[in-house]
């Protein structure tokens, strides 16, 4: 290879790794201003079809990123996120209300295949079906899920803020005493800052996602009275058939809409309830929940025992019963097994001591007469003195 191609190569790298980077800080600005620009330019069925796909897709990554953070922290872009993904929606809900009260006349397919799919097939074509399971998802999202995170994102905030002074004293107090060193104290002072900022800010992000489930009401009981009127009045369509068309295409919007607010949801609630910890949800979950043998056995014995009352069915009972049990069993002799041969614990190297100390150095200036007597190292005749 000549020596033009092998400095041209890292120039090529270097070039790309700047355009995916000005890619990056490009897109959520775009993707703003197509959020803006859906708000008052029609958009095809197709291209509906593709953005509320998008908006279930970010909720599932959203949603998953919550679930394999350690601390709440990491995400630290989460109130930014959850405020894009909100006039997201609403902006998606502006769209479908365009055409479902536009083209609602000529059948269900008037605000694309998902909505439709949403409207028919989820709910099997009913609309009072699909009110219902539209108010319950509704209810789980702002009575249950939004309420408990907008407590928990208060309490946390305000009690982040009062410890705050203290955080920072400890820090100071380790400085001062040579537990850590400058560049630690800055960064331990950084991540303080960070946590404060983060759970201010979810404090007045987890309210979007509250207010997000009235307006979806609002825009649910307008869409179908607005609808109606519409059908009935200028499309000269039968009150039964208007009532169902319109009543169907709504309630399909208000699902492909109410599911994702109700992941980012339960991401918030997610965020905003962990607590620090080294590892993941899961292994702490599984540590914390399934290591204790008794209360898994317990458990086993009480739906074994409902398994024997008259009325219930025995199979499920049965099942989950004996698998708890089992589990519990597995895990009581594992413990019993470590208990009596404990695994070998290789011996610790000596550690240095003077290696954990910070001492500073220390010099000795001595005079011209008495360089001869500090010469030599360790033979030197002051040190053989």
């Amino acid at each position: 290879m000549s020596p033009a191609k092998s400095i041209a190569a890292p120039a090529r790298l270097k070039a790309l790794a700047l355009d995916r980077t000005n890619l990056a800080e490009l897109s959520v600005p775009l993707a703003v201003l197509a959020i803006v620009l859906a708000l008052v330019i029609p958009l095809p069925p197709f291209l509906l079809d593709l953005l509320i796909v998008a908006d279930l897709m970010m909720s599932v990554v959203v949603l998953m990123v919550s679930l394999y953070i350690t601390r709440p922290a990491e995400f630290s872009v989460f109130p930014t996120t959850l405020l894009l993904l909100t006039l997201f929606r609403l902006a998606l809900n502006i769209t479908t209300t365009r055409l479902i009260l536009m083209n609602g006349n000529s059948g269900t397919s008037a605000a694309g295949g998902v909505i439709e799919a949403f409207g028919v097939f989820v709910v099997g074509g009913s609309y009072i079906i699909g009110a219902v399971i539209f108010l319950v998802l509704i209810a789980i999202q702002y009575v249950v899920i939004n309420h408990g995170a907008v407590r928990i994102s208060e309490v946390t905030a305000r009690f982040t803020l009062d410890a705050l002074p203290g955080k920072q004293m400890s820090i100071d107090s380790d400085l001062n005493a040579g537990l850590i060193d400058e560049t630690e104290a800055r960064q331990r002072r950084k991540q303080l800052a960070a946590e404060a900022e983060f759970y201010g800010a979810m404090d007045g992000a987890s309210r979007f996602t509250q207010r997000d489930a009235v307006a979806s009401i609002l825009i649910t009981g307008i869409n179908i009275i607005a609808g109606f009127l519409i059908g009935v009045l200028q499309h000269g369509m039968d009150l039964r058939r208007a009532l169902e068309t319109y009543t169907v295409l709504t309630i399909g919007d208000g699902l492909v809409t109410v599911i994702p607010a109700l992941m980012i949801s339960i991401s918030g609630g997610l965020i905003v309830t962990r607590a620090s910890s080294d590892v993941r949800l899961g292994l702490d979950f599984q540590r914390q929940v399934f290591s204790k043998t008794q209360p898994l056995l317990l458990a086993s014995g009480v739906i074994l025992a409902l398994a024997a009352l008259p009325g219930l069915p025995k199979i499920p009972f049965l099942l989950l019963g004996a698998g708890v049990g089992t589990a519990a069993w597995r895990r009581h002799r594992q413990a019993q097994i470590e208990k009596v041969e404990p695994a070998a614990i290789p011996a610790s190297s000596r550690e240095n001591v003077e290696a954990l100390l910070r001492v500073e150095p220390l010099a000795i200036e001595v005079g011209l007469g008495l360089v001869k007597m500090v010469e030599g190292g360790q033979n030197s005749p002051l040190l053989r003195r």
